[in-house]
C-alpha cells in the first residue's frame, strides 16, 4: 500500500515541523509549504495529494481563497481539506466550510485530535453535504 501524501500549508515553520513529525509517526508522507505560492509549486511537482491541511491566515492569500482556487480545478475536487486556524469565529468557520473545507480545527489543538481527523479524512475522503 502506498503511503498517503498530505500537503500542509502554514506560515509557521514550527507548526509545519510539528505536523510533519505527528503525521510521519502515523505513516503519512508530508509535503509542506509556507504560503499559497509555495503550495502551488509543490502541487505542480506532485500528483494531487490525498489530503490538504490549510491555515486560514496565510501571508499571500487567505487559506479560504486558496481553497476556492483549488476547488476550481477538477483534479483537486476530490481532495479532502482540513482548515487550521486560531480564529474561532463561527462565521469564519462557516465561510471555510462553504468554500469546500471538509473539517475545521482551531489552534491550539491537541496532537491526537489532528492525527485522528487526518486519519478519518484519509479513510473516508470528502464530506458530501446534501440539502
Amino acid at each position: 500500500m502506498d503511503k498517503k501524501r498530505v500537503l500542509v500549508v502554514d506560515d509557521d515553520p514550527e507548526l509545519l515541523q510539528l505536523v510533519r513529525i505527528l503525521l510521519g509517526r502515523a505513516g503519512v508522507d508530508v509535503v509542506t509549504a509556507g504560503d499559497a505560492d509555495a503550495a502551488r509549486v509543490a502541487l505542480s511537482g506532485i500528483s494531487a495529494p490525498d489530503l490538504m491541511i490549510l491555515d486560514v491566515m496565510l501571508p499571500d492569500v487567505s487559506g479560504v481563497e486558496f481553497l476556492r482556487q483549488m476547488r476550481d480545478e477538477a483534479v483537486f475536487d476530490e481532495v479532502p481539506v482540513l482548515m487550521l486556524s486560531a480564529l474561532i469565529d463561527p462565521d469564519q468557520i462557516r465561510v471555510a466550510l462553504d468554500a469546500g473545507a471538509d473539517r475545521y480545527l482551531t489552534k491550539p489543538y491537541v496532537a491526537n485530535s489532528l492525527v485522528s481527523i487526518v486519519q478519518e479524512l484519509l479513510r473516508n475522503g470528502r464530506r458530501r453535504v446534501t440539502t
